[in-house]
């Protein structure tokens, strides 16, 4: 793959700012905002109260403790931004939506591992034209959001675009959309191994489920990497042959795999899906009959005994 600088349209920004941001956004999300350090980016997620994803982001610290930043999908922004302002109440916090100020640029290859040499997988560095966040490898590529203080940038390159969304796939890191909100559980996203969820902290919504979740024992549902010939879409659900009658998981999110000449070669999606999948038959896609999922190897592990 040749290296990327694309905007990222499907993402958005939203500001938090004043002396109680940090605070605030603390009993909101399943992730610990208060010890988030000026050097570093951490994911999180933003629950209903029945612990179900309304919303996930990579947040960090902007110039001050009293500013912090959360990164989530552009479909989600305006009603997670209207939700989480419904309880900001008497907390100095005011939340903004800074996508038409700030861009985000997908950057990987080498300029990717240039940029943020010496930095850990999600710590920042600031320059003159914003900030630069170190992202997981995928397949040894470098990846790194660069975060402009400029407007939004250009309309990016659609195959470049394509690209990097299935990096983004390939990354086994679920991103909510419009189509997957309010249906997963953070566990079933696999984000308590991905580090987007503190059992350290206090409440949020939803903390007791995902903390009954995470205690109850094993879990039954989990996040996989799969391919397919046919075009995968976020919301699809799949079907299992050994119990053709109802869907045994969902799609989370999914991109093409491009060539040359743009003609999809295949299609890699993150599929949330019953652990008992693999003990035998066959994972298809929209309906029983429908296109044969293959599974891939995901790049970090997910629990060795659940998967035996």
């Amino acid at each position: 793959m040749p290296p990327l600088a694309v905007p990222l349209p499907h993402w958005g920004v939203i500001r938090a700012v004043g002396a109680d941001a940090a605070r605030f956004l603390h009993g909101q999300l399943t992730q610990d905002v208060l010890s988030l350090g000026p050097l570093q980016a951490r994911l999180a997620g933003y629950c209903s109260p029945k612990g179900r994803l309304l919303a996930s982001f990579v947040i960090w610290k902007s110039s001050s403790d009293d500013e912090v930043m959360l990164a989530c999908h552009a479909s989600v922004l305006p009603a997670t931004l209207k939700r989480l302002s419904m309880f900001v109440m008497r907390a100095q916090c005011k939340l903004s939506d800074a996508s038409t100020e700030s861009a985000l640029i997908g950057v990987s290859g080498e300029s990717a591992r240039d940029a943020t040499e010496g930095l850990p997988v999600w710590g920042q560095r600031a320059d003159a034209n914003g900030i630069w966040i170190r992202l997981p490898d995928v397949a040894g590529i470098a990846r790194a959001w660069q975060v402009t203080k400029f407007a939004a940038a250009p309309v990016a390159d659609p195959f470049a675009l394509a690209a990097w969304r299935r990096l983004e796939v390939d990354s086994a890191i679920v991103t909510i959309e419009a189509a997957t909100v309010d249906r997963f559980v953070p566990q079933m996203l696999n984000f308590e191994l991905i580090g987007a969820v503190s059992f350290q902290k206090g409440c949020y919504p939803g903390q007791e489920v995902v903390a009954r979740s995470q205690y109850r024992g094993t879990a039954k549902r989990r996040t996989f990497l799969f391919t397919s010939d046919a075009p995968i879409t976020a919301g699809q659900e799949v079907f299992h042959s050994a119990d053709p009658t109802q869907p045994a998981g969902l799609v989370a999110s999914a991109a093409p795999v491009l060539g040359d000449d743009g003609t999809p070669l295949a299609h890699h999606a993150l599929i949330e899906v019953k652990l008992a999948v693999f003990e035998g038959g066959s994972l298809h896609l929209g309906a029983p009959d429908g296109t044969l999922l293959t599974p891939r190897q995901m790049p970090y592990e997910v629990l060795s005994a659940e998967t035996a």
